[in-house]
């Protein structure tokens, strides 16, 4: 009964850590983007955006790193699924989660300039037009980028996104220093923004883009969100969680199956198995930090 009771608290703990981390990362992300916009570019740029989503990614992990390893994102969280590094039965739980923190991280940027919305729209809220403010919450391709072109770009980037976590979480690679971690991963996210950010404004993160794009739908756009550009809606949700796996299997291929395999003795003196304990508990600290944001 206690272990059962452990069990259930454990997985409560992680799903509120990957809500609030998810909330986080759409309040800084999507903020930025709503400051920009709202403002006609007098009090944002695209850098500014660039900054918004690194730092929010990089805070998120910060806030939920410990507790559930951060990822806020279920491209991450079926990446870690595919290495063994997340239990299968978690996966649900992370992702409803991560769905849930970013619809409310939407709502909150919406309070929060609700009546620069209204100023900015005279309260006509769109997707399309020259006062459109549905991009603020979720993705939209330009112009010139195809269907095709959309899920190569969601599958490529959210693949450098997961390759390059997996890099920073790696014991067995150079990794990053305890705690600096989250620097690193929103480092990856201003690389990407401004390598990678053209085609569709690099969402990754079927939770960070769809959570948002179902809160505009209810909060006034209407359906339009999800009809436009040909439903181009669902390339960043199915984009993101194939480039994750493949991420996953290269990695592993590539650079982990090869880390040397060190078979430690046993040890022989009670100090010996207190030193092994500490390293096992300082190792699963580390483990913690295991993510990969969006978007």
């Amino acid at each position: 009964m206690r272990q059962h009771c452990a069990l259930k608290h454990g997985i409560f703990k992680e799903f509120l850590a990957e809500f609030l981390g998810t909330f986080v990362l759409v309040l800084f992300g999507c903020g930025s983007v709503a400051q920009t916009v709202l403002s006609r570019s007098t009090l944002g740029e695209p850098l500014t955006v660039h900054i918004g989503f690194s730092v929010g990614l990089m805070m998120a992990v910060y806030v939920a790193g410990g507790v559930s390893g951060g990822h806020v994102n279920p491209a991450v969280s079926l990446a870690m699924v595919i290495l063994g590094k997340l239990k299968i039965w978690k996966f649900p739980f992370y992702v409803i989660a991560q769905f849930l923190g970013a619809f409310a991280g939407a709502a909150a940027v919406f309070g929060l300039y609700y009546d620069a919305f209204m100023d900015f729209t005279s309260g006509i809220l769109s997707v399309t037009g020259i006062n459109a403010t549905g991009h603020i919450f979720a993705s939209y391709p330009a112009r010139h980028l195809s269907v095709l072109g959309g899920f190569i770009d969601q599958v490529v980037g959210t693949g450098m996104l997961v390759l390059c976590i997996l890099a920073i979480i790696d014991g067995g690679n150079i990794g990053a220093p305890k705690g600096v971690e989250p620097l690193a991963i929103g480092l990856i996210i201003m690389a990407i923004g401004v390598s990678m950010g053209l085609n569709c404004g690099y969402p990754l993160n079927p939770a960070r883009d769809l959570g948002p794009r179902l809160f505009t739908a209810v909060a006034g756009w209407g359906m339009e969100v999800f009809s436009t550009a040909d439903n181009w809606w669902w390339i960043p949700v199915a984009g993101p969680m194939v480039g994750g796996v493949i991420a996953a299997v290269i990695y592993y291929l590539f650079i982990e199956l090869h880390h040397p395999h060190v078979e430690h003795e046993k040890p022989q003196e009670e100090d010996d198995e207190d030193e092994d304990d500490e390293e096992d508990e300082d190792s699963s600290l580390k483990d913690k930090y295991e993510m990969i944001t969006m978007s």
